[in-house]
């Protein structure tokens, strides 16, 4: 349902004219948040192929250190919801995701030929899992928008990750990183592409630029805000540095503690 050619996908991120043409990564330039879903389903072949792109996206030493659980249930969809915000597109999505970093899986098969795989209490193989559970979720993401799915991820499933691994009956040795919704948008859905920081401030050649400024970002994302009902004169400066005053956790101020009980990032 989005269309954007890839010259008015890049003035949507950037602001500015590319000065060249790149139409295949059009799509890839495209993605935006999407929260209004129509009522279709997602089937389960369909989802079967997500799942197998998923799979296809690399993985460090093909550990494969993530597992995935879909929620159907409305009650569990509710309870999700509740617990992150009353994120309303929770409950409007055909299918709900749950992405986890997953230990538990290697222990037993190293348990079962002998091994005592105590090296995954070092914070490499946490890490890696976190890697390998985002790499795939992004993957799943671009093929599901290449059938003309929308997406929205639900970082809030850590903002009560004792009750997310409850409902998702989770044993020690996994723990859930992030939700993903996805469904077919709505006719009429107005989710728009989001400005990025422009790309002198991310992309640095040979050594980092530790004077790299985001002003200029600040001003293009002014109306931006406002196209969302946003206050305007609340920079992204300002909202994410409020964001991390530490002030504002929503629950999350406990992850460490919960990430090492359950087996990651003992040391």
């Amino acid at each position: 349902m989005f269309s954007e050619s890839f010259a008015e996908a890049w003035r949507a991120r950037y602001g500015v004219d590319p000065g060249f043409e790149l139409p295949e990564l059009a799509p890839f330039l495209r993605h935006r948040s999407v929260r209004d879903f129509a009522p279709e389903p997602i089937g389960e072949r369909t989802l079967s192929a997500l799942i197998a792109a998923a799979q296809s996206a690399s993985t460090s030493s093909n550990l494969q250190l993530w597992s995935v659980v879909s929620v159907d249930a409305p009650e569990s969809r509710a309870a999700f919801a509740e617990l992150a915000g009353n994120q309303r597109q929770i409950l409007s999505a055909a299918r709900f995701l749950v992405f986890c970093a997953d230990h538990h899986r290697l222990r037993r098969a190293g348990a079962r030929v002998g091994e005592d795989c105590e090296g995954l209490d070092y914070a490499e193989f946490g890490l890696m899992a976190f890697l390998d559970a985002a790499l795939a979720a992004e993957r799943l993401v671009c093929a599901a928008e290449a059938l003309g799915l929308g997406a929205c991820y639900i970082g809030a499933v850590r903002n009560d990750l004792q009750r997310s691994s409850a409902l998702l009956g989770l044993p020690s040795g996994v723990a859930p990183l992030f939700g993903l919704c996805l469904g077919w948008p709505e006719a009429g859905c107005a989710a728009e592409i989001k400005p990025r920081l422009d790309q002198a401030v991310v992309w640095h050649r040979e050594r980092y630029d530790p004077q790299a400024e985001v002003a200029a970002y600040d001003e293009r994302m002014r109306p931006f805000y406002v196209s969302q009902g946003m206050k305007g004169e609340v920079t992204w400066s300002m909202r994410s540095a409020r964001r991390v005053d530490g002030r504002h956790m929503t629950g999350r101020e406990v992850l460490k503690a919960f990430f090492e009980r359950v087996g990651f990032w003992i040391r």
